[in-house]
Formats: C-alpha cells, structure tokens, sequence
C-alpha cells in the first residue's frame, strides 16, 4: 500500500511541475502512514501560458482578469478571417496578398512560432473553413478547396467548388461557413451603397451543396434564373459574418448605407435570417438602436417595388450605432472565460471612416452582446485602445482595427487585425 501511495504522488508531483501548471504547497493526507509524516502536496491548476507584457497588453483595455498579447505580428497582405485546423493550429486568410497562411504554436508558449505560407495566387481569400478533410476558401467570384494539411502539413492545390458567386466591385470579400444541415453558405455583400441590384446574388446569402451544386430544397432552386438558385436569403447589405445561434437560428450581421447622416440607419448586429426572405435593403433598415421591436422603416431615397412593403422585411433583434462597421463574430461557448462570458456574442467592429464629427467617431474594438436566453438583449465593450482619443479607425495615427473573433481549441480568443497586421491572444488568469 505504501508503494501505491508514493507512486501517485510521484505522479501528482509530476504533473503539477509541467509548463502551464500552477502549484502551491498544501496539507495533505499521511502518504507514508507514519505518525508525524505529513506531506505537502501541490494544488494543481492547469492554465494557458501567457507571454511577457507587450505593447498591446499596454494599449488595450480588457475586463478585469483578461489577458492580451500579440500571438503573430508582422502579417502582410490585410490578415482578416481565421479557422482552427484539424491540426490544432490557427489558420487565416491574407486577403490583399492572395495568401492563406498558418500560424502553429508548437511549443505551446502562446506565441505564434512562425507564419506559414499554405496557399497563393488565390482571388481575393476572405472566409475559410475546415470541412471533411478540406480547406474551404471564399474568394472574389469563386469558392474553393484544398486537401489537407497532410502529416507533413501540406495542401494540395486549389480545386474550384463554385464560381457561381460574384465578382470585384462594390463590397468584394466573401465569407464562408458550413451550417448545421452540412450545406455550405457564402455571403456576398453588394456592389453599391444604395442600389437595385441586378445580380440577385449580390446583397444576399447563398447556400450549396459542399461540392458547389444548388441543393434541392433551396427556395430559388427551380428559377430560371441560375445565378438566382444559389439565393437562400437577400437584402442584406453587406453581412461580412453569420453564425448558428444556440438555438440553431441563422443569425447575420450587416453593414448599413451612408448618405444618411452619422446616426441613421444602425448597424444590424444580429439579423435572424430566414429562408427566401428579404431582409429589408436597399428599400428598408431596422430603427431602433440596441433592442428592436419594430418593424423596418422606408429608405425613401429608393422606390419600393410594386407589391412589397417594409412589414414583409425581416428586421434585426440587435442593432448598434450607425457606421461601427460589425465584421467576424463567433459566440463564446467553446472559451475558457468565465460562465457568464461564454454564453455570450463576440462582435469585431472595424470603426467606419466616413463621419466626420468626432463625438461620432466609431470605434474599433471587440463587442460582446449579452445574450439572455439565446437572444440579445444588451451590449458592452470587451476590447478597446487600439485607436488614439479623437482619431478615426481609418487614420494612420490608428493603432489597430479588429477583423475577425475566434476561439481555438484551448479557450482562448483571438483576433485578427487588418491595419496593424497583427493576431492578437486573450485569456482569462483570474
């Protein structure tokens, strides 16, 4: 029995000494069975490593009890939207340079070791996601795929899925996500502020099977129209990022027009999209700031088609103020947050640059919306300080903008950032 007892403490001992543990002395129980014998066993807390202060532990503000530091700097080509591979690793698209780069930890110390390139001479690569053993890329007018990563992790080349999304002009990046049914959904924002499109997929969502054909049950599938098939839901702006609620309800977000002042219309920062349905632009926008209750009102600069009125638009249950430019958002269920973080919403606002009076300067930061119930039911500021007082997100006095929100595999956050070419890591350490 003696012998038992001291290999499990060997064991204890062991473990609690291992990079990432946190230790103290404590009592413990007489491992050797000897009057007198007491032995000090460690309390063992197993937590994420956290890299010395840097400048955006510096600059950025977080709630008490968070963590900030720089995971990967140095990235060139516009780093936006990132995807956990089936190899652990952060991956994210470079989408100005045509690039998906890697970004491995390896030796677990919470900074990237290196940036590696996977894939080039891509259009324009905006969303990715990982999916039955392939690499899943929107790009500008096309979506693609590559194997892998392989036991040396490498991807083969780039087969086509689907060109049947659109082109350059207007809103140009693209966003790709898998849903709960395995079909594969790409949004594509529009090629105006305020127009009638005519390419039905502009200003829409779009739904296909994952090898680029239209699936059946899709409400357009028997149009005439082809490029119309692929529709799953439309009028909405510019949703640079959707997600499955914890319901399982399609949620989007959507950038507003300007040209109408710095307070109107608010960003839609959850939209409950649904099937074959308009979602209110370029005809209609959601009033209410923060909670909505209402119905969509008229954007009178465009006539509304015969038959349609603003009542028939779906509105949004959450809004923001106008110009806060909502890009990548996630929800935290998969974070090691506290209980009441992970059962939030995580939103990156890019900061708009086009108003022009400073007390209405948009910020660039991470929201979270509090979710009561799996719906929304207020906001507040989770990360902020990466522009100066005064400064718009957009000028070169500008620290940073928040791209994209994820979580990887271990519960931490990360967040990418276009302007400052920079992945940044956030952990809790209570």
């Amino acid at each position: 029995m003696r012998q038992i007892k001291w290999i499990i403490l060997a064991f204890l001992v062991t473990f609690a000494l291992q990079p990432g543990s946190i230790y103290a002395a404590g009592p413990a129980a007489q491992v050797g069975g000897q009057p007198g014998s007491t032995v000090y066993l460690p309390i063992i807390q197993n937590s994420l490593p956290l890299p010395p202060s840097d400048e955006a532990a510096q600059r950025i503000t977080l709630p008490p009890g968070f963590e900030i530091r720089i995971f990967a700097q140095n990235l060139t080509g516009r780093p936006r939207f990132m995807a956990v591979g089936p190899d652990g690793q952060l991956y994210i698209s470079l989408f100005g340079s045509g690039q998906i780069a890697r970004l491995p930890d390896r030796n677990q110390d919470g900074l990237a070791d290196s940036v590696e390139i996977v894939s080039s001479g891509l259009s324009g690569p905006h969303g990715i996601e990982f999916h039955d053993g392939w690499l899943y890329v929107a790009g500008i007018g096309s979506v693609v795929r590559l194997s892998g990563p392989d036991v040396n992790g490498a991807f083969s080349a780039p087969e086509l899925v689907t060109n049947n999304i659109p082109g350059s002009g207007g809103h140009s990046t693209r966003t790709l996500h898998f849903g709960p049914d395995g079909k594969l959904y790409v949004s594509a924002g529009s090629s105006c502020n305020i127009c009638v499109e005519t390419d039905p997929r502009r200003a829409a969502i779009l739904r296909f099977n994952p090898d680029g054909s239209i699936p059946a049950d899709n409400p357009f599938s028997s149009d005439p129209d082809v490029k119309k098939q692929a529709v799953w839901a439309y009028g909405l702006r510019n949703s640079v990022d959707f997600l499955w609620s914890p319901s399982g309800d399609l949620w989007a977000n959507h950038n507003g027009s300007d040209g109408l002042g710095d307070a109107i219309p608010p960003e839609e920062i959850v939209i409950p999209v649904q099937k074959g349905s308009s979602h209110g632009w370029p005809y209609c926008y959601t009033p209410m700031l923060g909670v909505n209750t209402s119905a969509e009102i008229r954007d009178t600069r465009l006539a509304l088609p015969s038959g349609f009125t603003c009542e028939q638009a779906i509105p949004a249950q959450f809004t923001a103020l106008a110009h806060s430019a909502p890009l990548g958002m996630t929800l935290g269920a998969g974070s090691l947050f506290p209980p009441e973080y992970r059962t939030s919403l995580y939103v990156a606002f890019h900061g708009s640059w086009n108003t022009n009076v400073i007390a209405n300067y948009r910020d660039c930061k991470v929201e979270r919306i509090l979710l009561e119930n799996g719906q929304p039911i207020g906001s507040e500021t989770f990360a902020t300080g990466w522009r100066p007082a005064g400064a718009k997100c957009g000028d070169a006095t500008t620290w940073g903008r928040p791209a994209d929100v994820i979580f990887g595999l271990k519960g931490e956050m990360f967040i990418s950032d276009d302007k400052g070419g920079r992945v940044y890591r956030v952990i809790y350490r209570p």
